[in-house]
């Protein structure tokens, strides 16, 4: 026994070749009472590597042999592998200067909006001290952005034209694609194209050139147009140039700018980030030269007319006030070129018309703006007659031109509100003002001829208390005709409708109808609910025409702020003989409305009339855009090669 025990290390040394040694060194070490298994005290007692012959391996499988080359393989990898893992370990890092920056873009587009205003201004001040001063005094552009699409849209996926062009326009979009590559989305003239940065193709220093643009900047970009192999088309820049940088966090496009107050009151970020808000002024343009070319092809001469009058005339409206301090007193601006025109045609210019500002002090809505484009063409030896049948012409040929449709879809409330299909084809429908209120109503009105008595007067504010017609004072008869058409004729009117037949009491302007006694020859044109188109044969007798002022200098008295007062000026030149003519008028604003799908006269004007912002409602609005720009910070432009 005492033999088996000191031979036991020279057993577990020993290398065990079957699976019957392996039992018999096993019985031998249970009868010396060893409770180990023998494999691990093998284990335990392993030689080191490199012991000759084989040995076992380091796996679940205990009997698993390993050949010597097997072992040297092993050993070579992970030698290796430990080399390997060294060697990272004590790598500088690569490019830090291009990671910094690229760092610092990201967390600027997490920062409030005023911290980034001062970040941005420090880092352009600096850049005003060095060689690249952030506002050049000019870069000279070869080719507009339109153009640049058109010339170079043929070219294939991978392709790169030989030619260099210099473009320009405002940084949307950047995007880095590894360390030496950045793309941008550049916009201008409604277009966009891309910018593929390649640090190969630079002339200049790249990193400090592309880290000091941002989303926003006004940059030029000059090199080689060309397709990336997804088909986009680019322009690969060897020279780039900050012309503008912008100071702001600029929101994103797949939001916009929503909030009307940021859009009305800062009109040009509403036409920097919302596509249709530009669109519609591009249409407004469009009407503006359609009807001036309309009028030139007519023989018309377009004419101005001053602004400011001594007298406030041509039109029922409560003017504005301003003082002439050379002249030491008070002139109105204008609410009408009218009077000034027929004076035109009294003179010999026998067709004119002007487009321009009207000023009228009243209230503010959805169809209202105290500051209004209007067009008024006055023709000689014509009738209202004639002026129904160009203003047919005219509106129809414009709904063609403009639309490329003679319908037109308009929401008074709205996107998701009601559709309202408007049909320009003439004839335009005609309704007698009188006539279908008696229809409405069920009633008989006094005739025209009366209606200038009090019993008149009373009748139409009784039937207006009746029906719950409100009419704020004066009541007038004027102003009251004016309420009860406005409830029940014009609220019919969606497609172009005229109106016809006005009592002489409304219209101190116009001709006396030839055919029906205490009318006019006049109408309004109305469309979607609003007018916009008012005409006239013009009154031509000077007599009369200073009856009628009469007539409302006594309005005036009874506090009518907007009856018209006496105008002798005017009167005199009549009396020089001013032809049979026909005088018309068309609010420029609401007809672009109509046509850009709009229901409120701000989203047709550039800028609008506002109140002025006081300090809690400032800070309410740079709360409001505070919170807008942060709610964009998460979008992210995907890039496209």
């Amino acid at each position: 026994m005492n033999i088996l025990i000191s031979r036991i290390p020279t057993l577990t040394s020993t290398v065990i070749r079957s699976k019957y040694h392996t039992a018999v060194a096993y019985y031998y070490g249970r009868r010396l009472n060893i409770l180990q298994p023998l494999s691990d005290y093998w284990q335990a007692r392993r030689p080191a590597t490199g012991t000759r012959g084989f040995t076992m391996a380091e796996t679940e499988n205990p009997t698993e042999k390993i050949s010597k080359s097997e072992l040297k393989r092993r050993l070579k990898a992970e030698k290796k592998q430990k080399e390997k893992e060294a060697k990272a370990a004590n790598r500088p890092e690569t490019k830090p200067k291009e990671t910094k920056q690229s760092s610092a873009e990201t967390e600027e587009e997490n920062l409030d909006p005023n911290q980034y205003f001062k970040i941005r201004s420090q880092a352009v001040a600096k850049l005003k001290n060095s060689e690249n001063h952030p506002y050049p005094h000019k870069f000279h552009v070869s080719t507009s952005l339109p153009h640049f699409i058109q010339k170079y849209d043929h070219l294939q996926p991978g392709d790169r034209s030989e030619d260099v062009v210099s473009v320009a326009g405002r940084i949307y979009a950047k995007r880095a694609s590894g360390q030496k590559l950045i793309f941008y989305d550049l916009r201008a003239d409604g277009v966009k194209i891309q910018v593929m940065a390649d640090a190969r193709q630079c002339q200049q220093d790249f990193l400090e050139i592309n880290g000091n643009i941002r989303r926003g900047d006004i940059v030029g970009f000059k090199g080689n147009p060309g397709k990336t192999k997804k088909g986009e088309l680019s322009i690969i820049p060897s020279e780039t140039t900050l012309l503008s940088p912008c100071l702001h966090m600029m929101p994103h496009l797949h939001f916009g700018v929503k909030d009307k107050e940021t859009r009305f009151r800062q009109r040009y970020l509403d036409l920097m980030i919302n596509p249709v808000s530009c669109s519609k002024f591009v249409t407004r343009a469009k009407v503006i030269e359609y009807v001036r070319r309309f009028f030139m092809d007519l023989g018309f001469l377009e004419v101005e007319t001053p602004m400011m009058n001594v007298i406030a005339g041509g039109a029922t409206a409560k003017p504005f006030i301003t003082h002439h301090n050379d002249l030491n007193m008070d002139l109105y601006l204008r609410i009408a070129p009218e009077l000034y025109l027929k004076e035109l045609i009294v003179g010999g210019l026998h067709r004119v018309f002007e487009i321009g500002k009207n000023f009228r002090n009243e209230g503010i809505d959805l169809t209202h703006n105290p500051e209004f484009t209007s067009c008024e063409f006055y023709m000689a030896f014509a009738d209202y007659n004639d002026l129904m049948s160009i203003t047919e012409q005219l509106l129809y040929g414009m709904a063609k031109s403009v639309k490329g449709s003679h319908l037109v879809e308009y929401h008074p409330d709205g996107p998701e509100g009601e559709t309202w299909t408007v049909d320009f084809t003439p004839p335009f429908r005609r309704v007698n003002m009188i006539e279908e209120l008696e229809n409405i109503l069920k009633v008989k009105f006094p005739a025209p001829t009366e209606l200038q008595s009090e019993e008149s007067r009373q009748f139409l504010s009784d039937l207006c208390e009746k029906h719950g017609v409100e009419c704020a004072p004066p009541r007038t008869t004027a102003r009251l005709l004016d309420k009860l058409v406005g409830e029940y004729i014009e609220s019919q009117c969606i497609n172009p409708t005229y109106i016809v037949g006005h009592p002489e009491i409304m219209s101190p302007l116009s001709k006396w109808h030839r055919s029906s006694p205490g009318l006019t020859e006049r109408f309004e044109l109305f469309m979607c609910k609003k007018e916009i188109v008012n005409a006239y044969t013009e009154l031509n007798d000077p007599m009369v025409q200073r009856e009628r002022f009469s007539m409302q200098a006594k309005d005036k008295a009874a506090g009518d702020d907007e009856a018209q007062a006496i105008d002798e000026n005017f009167c005199t030149a009549l009396e020089y003989g001013l032809p049979p003519t026909g005088g018309w008028g068309m609010g420029i604003d609401r007809l672009v409305m109509f046509l850009t799908d709009s229901n409120n006269i701000k989203e047709v004007l550039l800028f609008p009339a506002m109140k002025p912002e006081e300090k809690e409602d400032s800070e309410a609005a740079n709360k409001s855009a505070k919170s807008e720009t942060e709610s964009n910070k998460a979008i992210a432009a995907d890039t496209v090669v």
